[in-house]
């Protein structure tokens, strides 16, 4: 449990980060709030000979409302996108989701852009970013481009980021008052999602992205693409076992084989759970959470249970 030797350098800047990650080349790793590294590095399935520290610079640590979308800094912490009033009222999905990650330790130091650069699949923020159709700024030392989240994640803890590209930036469009549900089973509260689903319908379209079902986040198209013929939820929710379905992996976590066999029978399950279409308005306007029928809750209950 002790990491191999480093050097560590904090950067006061994107710029000096970019220069520093440039100059060490490599096996030179950005540390931001490390509930990510740290852990690799312990186990020595990481060993980055330099840690860049970025976790003070804070001029990518804020959430604004960029008209169409919310533009979320890549530093900003957990409790402040579960917190935020702006995404409580545009991005409500988002802000619920990351309430769920890890506990209230993890959540004030680790940070949104850390998860989706880390591109764990059992992490809750990539699914659900890639559901809401977000893009990702990063920036190099040639300048900036955006990385659509569809083409974001490539593999395993593997991304479309080049080693020199710092991951600045994510943009989320607003929902606009689209229903919405965020179900993640897993054995204790703090604990990585054994299986989820984060999903949204409204204003005739829908994204669904599954947690945890396949090395990498997963977009559930063919689901969507089933609910805009005019297909049920029932219905369309058999559709993902095309998106998981075909995939088998080990789940480390709970020291046990995820199958596709598994995934065929749970991920309809918890799509239907998630009750996109039963969500009504919170009473309180802005709330960053959406009241769901009792039978909703009942269903998802149930699921869990016959598993």
């Amino acid at each position: 449990m002790i990491p191999a030797a480093f050097e560590y350098v904090r950067a006061s800047s994107a710029e000096e980060a970019i220069s520093l990650i440039g100059q060490h080349g490599e096996d030179a790793k950005f540390l931001a709030g490390g509930h990510s590294l740290l852990p690799l590095m312990k186990l020595r399935l990481a060993q980055p000979t330099v840690l860049v520290d970025i976790g003070r610079v804070q001029d990518l640590s804020y959430i604004r409302d960029a008209g169409d979308h919310i533009a979320i800094g890549a530093l900003t912490r957990h409790m402040d996108v579960e917190k935020s009033s702006v995404l409580a009222e545009h991005v409500p999905l988002l802000a619920h989701a990351a309430g769920h990650v890890g506990d209230p330790q993890v959540r004030h130091r680790g940070t949104i852009g850390g998860s989706i650069a880390h591109s764990d699949a059992a992490s809750d923020l990539p699914a659900t970013t890639l559901a809401l159709g977000a893009t990702y700024v990063a920036q190099g030392p040639n300048g900036t481009r955006e990385i659509a989240a569809t083409d974001f994640f490539k593999g395993f803890l593997e991304t479309a980021l080049q080693p020199d590209e710092l991951l600045t930036e994510i943009r989320v469009p607003k929902m606009n008052g689209a229903g919405w549900s965020f179900q993640k089973f897993n054995r204790r509260a703090q604990d990585w999602a054994i299986v989820g689903v984060a999903a949204w319908r409204g204003n005739g379209g829908s994204g669904i992205g599954l947690v945890n079902m396949g090395s990498t986040p997963i977009l559930a198209a063919s689901v969507s693409a089933a609910l805009a013929s005019g297909a049920s939820v029932a219905d369309a929710a058999q559709s993902a076992a095309a998106e998981s379905g075909s995939r088998t992996w080990t789940d480390t976590r709970s020291a046990s084989s995820m199958s596709s066999d598994r995934a065929d029978r749970s991920t309809p399950t918890r799509i239907r759970a998630s009750g996109c279409s039963s969500c009504v308005p919170a009473t309180q306007p802005g709330s960053s959470r959406r009241r769901m029928p009792s039978t909703t809750s009942r269903t998802a209950s149930a699921s869990i249970e016959a598993e």
